[in-house]
């Protein structure tokens, strides 16, 4: 098992180097720089040159890649060009917003994506199991926006008045308040991930119920919840982990649309205004966040693979 740790805490390692390596190159190539950016366009060509000396711009490319790295280490990741602000406390600020989102949005959608699922894999053959599979797939077809809009009137509009429109209140100032805030940009994620996990776990559950331990299991005398808690899910959610694992980093960083929709302050809504500002130093650092976000998803997916699966555990 150790070995087997090992080796994914590795590929972590230099799969963020590589990531790295290529955020800061494409960041790089983009014509202009950051010195024309903060002194703008009007700047001399020796105040350009000044400001590109102490910000160490004249130097190779790998110098000034190290430069960046050893500052990722020791935690001085550079001040905002637009914000005037460090990237530092920035990030954290949004990251806090977006875990808060993403937790209670993959929380939601374990909660009822598996079941459904797994209801949808035993009537797989009736009109419950239509129905769930009909539901799901009209849930992801319809646009975020859409689906944000929707919530919005129903919930939120002038008839309701249940819940507030969008916007983000700290849990410091009531954990109502707080709830109310993240009840419809997480509902709206949950229907648009719902089909995904709904339909790796109907497959899952299918194939398992198939396998020969299973039908063993029935021969021996054990009862149905027995067979299905303790044999078929324990082998048919591995699918379901994955894509799970894979939701978590698109939850962090790709719900740009509904942070847009509810006025969110999240990571997704902050990486665009780096790149329409050109603020290079917090656009790295975003970008890098996320990326490391979802090789750490996928390195506890992989670790929940090996508790589910002795298999991984023995070899």
């Amino acid at each position: 098992m150790a070995p087997y740790i090992l080796n994914r805490v590795l590929s972590i390692f230099f799969v963020l180097i590589a990531v790295s390596f290529i955020i800061f190159f494409a960041t790089h190539i983009l014509p202009g720089s950051a010195a024309s950016l903060i002194l703008g366009e009007h700047a001399t060509k020796e105040s350009l040159r000044t400001l590109e000396h102490e910000m160490g711009l004249d130097k190779p490319f790998y110098v000034q890649y190290l430069n960046w790295v050893k500052g990722i280490v020791s935690g001085h990741w550079g001040d905002s060009l637009v914000m005037k602000q460090p990237v530092v406390s920035i990030i954290k600020l949004r990251v806090k917003n977006s875990a808060f989102l993403a937790v209670f949005s993959l929380a939601t959608l374990v909660l009822i994506g598996i079941p459904l699922g797994t209801l949808a894999a035993l009537r797989q053959k009736g009109k419950l199991g239509l129905a769930i599979m009909t539901g799901s797939y009209i849930g992801i077809s319809i646009p975020e926006f859409v689906t944000g809009i929707l919530l919005v009137l129903l919930f939120a509009g002038p008839w309701t008045h249940l819940l507030p429109t969008g916007g983000y209140r700290e849990f410091s100032q009531g954990i109502s308040a707080w709830l109310k805030h993240l009840i419809l940009p997480s509902a709206t994620l949950t229907l648009i991930l719902l089909a995904h996990v709904v339909r790796q776990t109907r497959s899952g559950v299918i194939e398992v119920l198939k396998s020969n331990y299973v039908r063993t299991a029935r021969l021996k005398g054990a009862n149905e919840s027995r067979v299905i808690l303790r044999h078929t899910l324990r082998n048919g959610l591995l699918p379901t982990i994955t894509v799970l694992a894979m939701d978590l980093g698109y939850l962090m960083g790709s719900i740009v649309i509904v942070e847009e929709v509810f006025a969110y302050p999240g990571m997704g809504r902050l990486i665009i205004y780096a790149i329409t500002n050109r603020d290079i130093p917090l656009l790295e650092m975003a970008v890098l966040i996320i990326a490391a976000i979802y090789t750490v998803s996928n390195f506890i997916a992989d670790m929940l693979y090996m508790y589910l699966d002795p298999r991984i555990r023995y070899r």
